[in-house]
């Protein structure tokens, strides 16, 4: 194990392989200089956004007050409000993140627009999604987020063959990311059996790490309410344990994906890996270090996109394992053994925290509309 320490950690991630993108954003972080100063002084190199960043942004905010004006006089609809707004801020940062897409030939430098959670279950909807805000942002480093549903991997081929950027979000399963890196290959494939060019298109695909700990330590909590002895001790040596084994084996399977004699050929063209990107890394049990997946999950090839509150938390004390991803696979493979003896699915859980995570953006994306539909309606 080797371990990098510096000043600031925050700009040793890079160094090993790593980059570290905002998960946030709001008018006053683009317009303040702050997202500028971030980039500058952090080498936070890209941007996430959701329909719940996105509410709390809009709906509790006077910095939106001119905008919502200007919208309530030309008497923009709740949905064309809601458009714009968002296309106002994807635009603006992803020029301030420009320069550093151009600098790293556009391997870096991404913002990430998530189409209506509402079409979760959509491939039609999705597709005409995607390629209405592509059109509408017009920004070489735009991402389109699109959920790793049954519904959604067919719209992330046929849009990768189209050649656009695409962020596959809501990703909870080992299964789940195997089936959008093989969407993502294929996509590359069909573009170059049509003889277009592969070499700028990106992709990630955004694993969610701390809700499979949240979902899981609930449900050995239960188990352990009445459990006694050597199954006691079992139960409570896998709690904090099942997020980053989960994590750890989708990027065994990246690994696998993407250094066959398949990628090299595509890579022989220009092609890039779909990075994983590790998303809900901060941690929710506050008996855990703050840190935890964060310093987990750092290794070659990855993105891991965080909110400020843990940008600082790692500006301040985190540490730098480069190899810290690759290690302890044993150990991630009896975490899932012992899971499936002590009658836990992990399938079971993984499709849970899924249909949660489509439920509760969906519910943003619906406070969000009522909200901006009651601004427009008032005066001030």
């Amino acid at each position: 194990m080797k371990e990098i320490t510096v000043r600031n950690p925050l700009r040793l991630l890079r160094q090993a392989g790593q980059s570290v993108w905002l998960d946030y954003i709001h008018r006053h972080l683009l317009r303040s200089g702050e997202l500028a100063r971030l980039v500058e002084e952090d080498g936070v190199s890209g941007v996430t956004s959701n329909p719940t960043i996105f509410e709390k942004a809009i709906s509790a905010s006077d910095d939106y007050a001119d905008a919502l004006a200007r919208l309530r006089a030309g008497r923009a609809s709740v949905v064309a409000a809601y458009e714009t707004l968002v296309a106002e801020d994807i635009t603006a940062a992803c020029d301030i993140l420009r320069p550093t897409f151009d600098q790293t030939g556009g391997a870096d430098g991404f913002v990430s627009v998530e189409v209506s959670p509402l079409l979760a279950r959509d491939t039609a909807g999705t597709i005409q999604e995607v390629r209405q805000w592509i059109q509408r942002i017009g920004r070489p480093n735009l991402m389109v987020k699109i959920p790793g549903t049954p519904e959604g991997e067919p719209a992330i081929e046929e849009m990768i063959a189209e050649g656009h950027n695409i962020n596959i979000t809501l990703l909870f399963s080992v299964p789940a990311y195997a089936r959008v890196a093989e969407a993502y290959l294929h996509g590359l494939e069909r573009r170059v059996a049509a003889g277009q060019p592969i070499d700028r298109v990106a992709s990630v695909a955004s694993f969610f790490v701390s809700r499979i700990d949240t979902e899981t330590d609930t449900r050995l909590a239960a188990r352990l309410a009445s459990a006694g002895g050597a199954e006691r001790a079992l139960l409570a040596g896998l709690q904090g344990k099942v997020a980053i084994a989960n994590a750890k084996l989708a990027y065994r399977v990246f690994r696998e994906a993407f250094t066959g004699d398949r990628y090299k050929h595509l890579a022989a063209r220009g092609a890039r890996v779909q990075r994983p990107l590790w998303g809900s890394t901060s941690t929710k049990n506050p008996a855990y270090p703050d840190l935890l997946y964060v310093e987990a999950l750092v290794g070659p090839d990855t993105v891991d996109t965080l909110p400020p509150q843990t940008i600082s938390a790692f500006r301040d004390h985190g540490r730098v394992n480069p190899d810290a991803v690759t290690e302890g696979l044993a150990e991630a493979t009896a975490v899932f053994a012992q899971l499936q003896k002590v009658g836990i699915s992990i399938d079971e859980v993984t499709q849970r925290v899924l249909e949660a995570g489509i439920a509760s953006f969906a519910d943003s994306y619906r406070q969000l509309l009522a909200a901006i539909e009651q601004r427009l309606r008032s005066s001030s």
